[in-house]
């Protein structure tokens, strides 16, 4: 590898003491990594310093060829098996093949293909032809590379050629997305982008994310892919590949909210690996899948059982079959006919595995998945048309829970999230929420008006869970809704539960609200729970106007927060 990097220097002192950091970009699907991007970083000054000396000695293509197979060089030691994300300017996207070739000479050290690569093409735009510049990015489609735009909403990206390229994503800019949450226009534009994405079916990179608020605002707009500091600083080497971390409103270090806590996993679709060792011969692979009919690929390690490449059953037949593929690869090692295999860790949940291979070849999106431990041993192997089947199920089981109203889910959704934090001694409060005589809205404006008044109620408290996160809502029936949050978090909930006001058809309707504080042991179960509810649900029923009473387990003390018998007493919070 050496003394291909003193190949690469030739192009100029400057890119021979540039180095690289990686940053991983996440999906919001699942939490996990779908691909790392190299950020150059010269020795002084700025990468755009070093593009735009290059520039001005008509040197950019090579200088920018040269820094990406720096680049894969660099990162080839992480051996992450993600796709790596390349920058190249416009001028370099439109070069002849041959320029390429430092580019392909590194691949081919480091066994990358180019369908493993992603390609951020960015400015400057100026200056070259758009029939250029799409007949240049067709040709790196035909030689495998994945395509993508960066800097959109700062560079010079005209929109004509958004639209009439064939991209698998787009970057937003950082400087873009800095305005997030609270310049409306900002918001409005992305959510066009959102819209423009789904229907040219390519993924929308939501960059520079510092804020939990701005990933909250990307996340509600529908971006699925995110990267920034608040997830992972760039750095020199490799950033941690696992899930990423956020800080939890409390100061304490915990799961990002999108991370799914209940979501299938991959170990609950693993199965048995069929393996050989890793210097087996195509021979040797034949026999065992000609003998066994079960095994749809096999899987070849080293000596500590780590996997080192993957033999799809369908593609090494037809290459051994017919009058010349056993002579010209039987005593071969099977190696030559394999891939890198697909990895996942065996905790990861189901999602990220349907991640990783959406992110694959699109021959290699049926191969076996290899599952492996925190040492990179393998464990066994996952068959994606098996996720595929279980996720849909799954779906399908929680679909049917949801209320058809509200599309909010039954009270077994609190349950759980009761049960969950008793179990784990974490302080909550459990409330009941609903609609002060319901029946004479029905009877006086009809059952329609009645119908979109729970409807405003389930968006309200949807809106409240999303933004505070750690919320858990649910629908139980006709006009009755529960809530499971932290304790710091119900007031903020009740405040806007009460201080919207409720119509039906222009008639005003009051909502009631009852909660119980829940610290230590003081409950068993969400049952009990339930059973200590009703009598403080009437009570806060009996109270005037919109209320709020607030009560403890074993305890006769009722405090009413908010209501007509309130007046008199301070606005506070519920006590623990």
């Amino acid at each position: 590898m050496g003394q291909k990097r003193v190949k690469y220097s030739g192009v100029g002192v400057g890119v021979s003491q540039v180095r690289f950091a990686f940053q991983p970009l996440y999906s919001l699907h699942t939490g996990g990594v779908v691909a790392v991007e190299a950020l150059a970083r010269p020795a002084s000054g700025g990468v755009g310093d070093l593009l735009g000396s290059a520039l001005r000695r008509g040197r950019l293509v090579e200088v920018d060829v040269g820094l990406a197979a720096r680049a894969v060089l660099d990162e080839a030691p992480h051996a992450t098996l993600l796709p790596l994300h390349l920058n190249v300017t416009a001028l370099t996207a439109a070069a002849p093949k041959p320029a390429l070739q430092p580019l392909f000479d590194a691949l081919g050290e480091t066994s990358r293909r180019p369908r493993e690569i992603v390609l951020e093409i960015g400015p400057p735009f100026h200056g070259i032809a758009p029939a250029a510049l799409l007949a240049g990015m067709a040709r790196l489609g035909e030689l495998g590379f994945r395509l993508a735009f960066d800097g959109l909403g700062a560079g010079d990206l005209p929109l004509n050629l958004l639209a009439e390229s064939r991209v698998d994503l787009v970057k937003l800019d950082r400087t873009t997305l800095r305005r997030l949450p609270d310049d409306p226009a900002t918001v409005a534009l992305v959510e066009s982008l959102v819209h423009f994405a789904a229907r040219t079916d390519l993924r929308l990179v939501a960059t520079g994310i510092e804020t939990e608020d701005q990933l909250n605002t990307v996340r509600r707009l529908g971006i699925r892919v995110v990267q920034g500091n608040l997830f992972a600083p760039a750095r020199g080497g490799m950033a941690p590949m696992g899930a990423a971390t956020l800080a939890t409103p409390d100061g304490q270090e915990g799961p990002p909210s999108f991370t799914p806590t209940s979501a299938p996993t991959v170990k609950h679709f693993l199965r048995p690996a069929t393996t050989l060792p890793a210097e087996a011969t195509c021979e040797e692979v034949r026999n065992v899948l000609v003998d066994n009919d079960a095994p749809t690929g096999i899987i070849g390690l080293d000596e500590q059982g780590r996997p080192q490449w993957s033999i799809d059953r369908t593609r090494f037949l037809l290459a051994v079959t017919g009058p010349f593929g056993h002579a010209l690869h039987a005593n071969r090692p099977a190696e030559r006919l394999a891939d890198a295999p697909h990895v996942i860790r065996h905790g990861a949940a189901a999602l990220e595995l349907l991640d990783l291979v959406t992110d694959a070849d699109w021959d290699r999106t049926a191969d076996d998945v290899v599952v492996i431990d925190d040492a990179g041993r393998c464990q066994g192997v996952v068959l994606v048309h098996e996720v595929v089947r279980g996720l849909a199920d799954a779906k399908i089981e929680e679909a049917a829970a949801l209320n058809p109203l509200t599309r909010l889910p039954g009270s077994d959704s609190v349950a759980r999230a009761v049960d969950r934090r008793i179990a784990a001694g974490q302080p909550l409060v459990v409330g009941w929420l609903d609609v002060d005589s319901f029946k004479k809205v029905n009877d006086t404006v009809g059952f329609a008006a009645g119908d979109d008044l729970i409807r405003a109620l389930g968006r309200k408290l949807t809106d409240l869970a999303t933004n505070l996160g750690g919320v858990t809502v649910s629908h139980v029936g006709g006009d009755d809704f529960l809530i499971a949050c932290d304790i710091d978090k119900i007031t903020t909930v009740a405040d806007g539960l009460l201080d919207s006001r409720w119509y039906a058809e222009g008639l005003p309707v009051t909502v009631s609200l009852a909660t119980l504080v829940c610290a230590g042991s003081s409950v068993a179960s969400y049952r009990e729970i339930s059973r200590l509810l009703a009598p403080l649900k009437k009570h806060a029923k009996d109270v005037t106007g919109s209320s709020w009473v607030n009560s403890w387990p074993g305890t006769d003390r009722i405090e009413v927060l908010r209501g007509i018998n309130s007046q008199q007493m301070p606005r506070q919070r519920p006590a623990s």
